[in-house]
């Protein structure tokens, strides 16, 4: 059975972007349109492999959503990537400070994605 990964980035075609990249990489995808729904999505299910996940959205950004993930004694272990166009030194510090596994940024090779999900997930 394909690792799950959830995918939460406001912009549609990232989700589509990535989701497309995952599928032809062997994996299977949900999508989250911003944090508050990537946090929902993540608490109702308990087969999610990996996130990867924007840092800015509305409602709730990918930072505060990876904090809210890793104060979640369930879903502490939970692997989040993040991506994004932010490639600021102090912002990625402090996703790792949180909790990240890795950070991309936008635009995105299709395979240093594929690359990094396998090397977090595995096949």
């Amino acid at each position: 059975m394909p690792a799950k990964v959830l995918v939460v980035d406001d912009s549609r075609t990232i989700r589509q972007q990535v989701a497309t990249t995952l599928i032809q990489a062997g994996y299977d995808t949900l999508e989250a349109e911003d944090g508050v729904q990537g946090l929902s999505t993540i608490g109702a299910r308990d087969d999610i492999a990996l996130v990867i996940c924007d840092i800015n959205m509305p409602n709730m950004n990918g930072i505060e959503m990876l904090t809210a993930v890793k104060r979640q004694t369930r879903n502490a272990a939970l692997p989040v990537l993040m991506l994004t166009t932010e490639a600021k030194a102090d912002l990625i510090q402090q996703a790792k400070r949180v909790g990240a596994k890795g950070w991309i940024v936008k635009p995105f090779k299709p395979d240093q994605l594929a690359a990094a999900v396998r090397k977090i997930v595995g096949r």
